[in-house]
């Protein structure tokens, strides 16, 4: 690959090690992990086995089964295609671990479930020598284990970005995407006033109850200059910058900025609205990018929006640091298969492949130096940007406790059926609670 700037690269490397430590300090101290050595041993059987996840709307990920499968006819993969939501893809998951179920194999787990999984015995320690892992950005490889082990592999990282229509924003004057909430507002003014924008609304997140309004709520609370645990792992959500972060959400939906729609919003349906040209601003993950460029016209804003870091009160924002790790269900069969099967799925040459479909970040740094893969995935350095500043969701062994506390809380002020503060304080409370647990 063609080199472009290697200290930029270390930059990266650099700043997402310290973003990998700070995913671990939250970690819970009184669970142990099985042993690497143990978990390793049972890595045995070959045979087909079932890749478990999400839909994936770009296709990539079948791109990369169908290969497998005509390379290993007797290991065959067959996708098990959960729900869209992360909430009920995790429950689903929970639920075949609690009953030992074997029709699980491979899974693909939001980064911050998989020192759940792990602690639980739910997935099967990996040997690392299996897995080229120098090569990947160090906060992928961090976030893929637990207690120094590790438990998956980095399929792909993610940060939020900002999509905007740069078009409409050249025809009201606004000359560089916001980087404060102020801004956002005054960039709104100015495009909705257009004729040409009249039946469009100004931003929209995730803000439906699932975990995409945990993500956006921690968002907006580290772009305020707060965060929902500090180093030693405990709650500090009723603070003065945790207010400042829901007021401008709570805010956004009473005076219109936010569309009312927008509480519904997962990420698809935040991806279909400015698809179809009815946002001027979106914040998102990189995957939507794909979508948006498009020419087979399905796209109203093909050539027509551009990226940045997502705004914060004073400047640019903190994103969530997000992705996905692929792991082993600690009770399926052929896991030498699945292990195999995971070392091809997450590689390097199928990453490549992937990103000719789809637009998700890869966890290999050398592609953000590759001038052909910036050429055609423009939003790299943007979310380079995003990446050094990211930092991870509360990142505990009772994780689905933690984030249904914050939906329960943060939904209601979001609204309309409870203040900001009362739902800080009562968030603050639950989170205390379950520390405690």
């Amino acid at each position: 690959m063609k080199q472009r700037s290697h200290d930029r690269r270390g930059v990266l490397s650099a700043a997402l090690v310290t973003v990998g430590v700070l995913a671990l300090t939250s970690c819970a101290s009184g669970t142990s992990a099985p042993a690497a050595s143990s978990d390793a041993a049972e890595l045995t059987g070959r045979g087909p086995i079932t890749y478990v996840s999400s839909p994936d709307a770009s296709g990539a990920a079948q791109q990369s089964i169908d290969a497998w499968n005509a390379e290993h006819p007797d290991e065959l993969v067959d996708w098990i295609e959960l729900p869209l939501d992360a909430d009920q893809q995790r429950q689903q998951m929970v639920q075949n671990a609690q009953v030992k179920g074997e029709a699980y194999t491979v899974l693909n787990l939001d980064v911050v479930w998989t020192s759940e999984f792990a602690a639980n015995r739910w997935i099967t320690a990996l040997p690392e020598d299996a897995l080229p892992l120098d090569a990947e950005i160090p906060a992928t490889v961090e976030a893929a284990r637990y207690r120094d082990t590790l438990y998956a592999a980095p399929y792909y990282t993610d940060a939020a970005l900002l999509y905007s229509r740069t078009d409409l924003m050249q025809a009201a004057g606004v000359t560089a995407p916001p980087q404060t909430w102020a801004e956002l507002q005054k960039a709104c003014d100015a495009v909705l006033a257009l004729p040409e924008a009249a039946d469009m609304s100004c931003y929209a997140g995730q803000f439906d109850k699932n975990e995409g309004l945990t993500v956006n709520f921690s968002e907006a609370v580290n772009s305020a200059g707060g965060s929902l645990f500090n180093a030693d792992g405990e709650p500090t959500v009723d603070t003065p910058e945790a207010l400042t972060a829901l007021n401008f959400l709570v805010d956004g939906f009473e005076s219109g900025m936010i569309p009312e729609a927008a509480i519904t919003f997962q990420e698809e349906q935040g991806r279909q609205s400015f698809l179809d040209g009815n946002l001027v601003f979106l914040r998102n993950w990189p995957y939507v990018y794909a979508s948006f460029s498009a020419t087979d016209g399905s796209s109203a804003v093909q050539d027509k929006f551009g990226t940045s870091p997502i705004p914060g009160e004073t400047g640019p924002g903190v994103s969530t640091l997000g992705g996905r790790n692929i792991a082993i269900s600690s009770y399926a069969e052929n896991k030498a298969t699945a292990l195999d099967f995971i070392a091809f799925f997450t590689g390097q040459e199928q990453q490549g492949d992937r990103l000719a479909v789809s637009s998700r970040a890869p966890v290999f740094s050398e592609f953000f130096a590759d001038d052909a893969v910036t050429e055609r995935l423009p939003y790299l350095p943007d979310l380079l940007t995003s990446l050094e500043k990211a930092q991870p969701r509360p990142k505990v062994v009772q994780y689905g406790a933690t984030t249904a506390a914050i939906q329960d809380a943060i939904y209601p002020a979001l609204t309309g059926d409870t203040s900001p503060e009362e739902a800080l304080a009562d968030l603050q409370k639950a989170l205390v609670g379950i520390a405690a647990e």
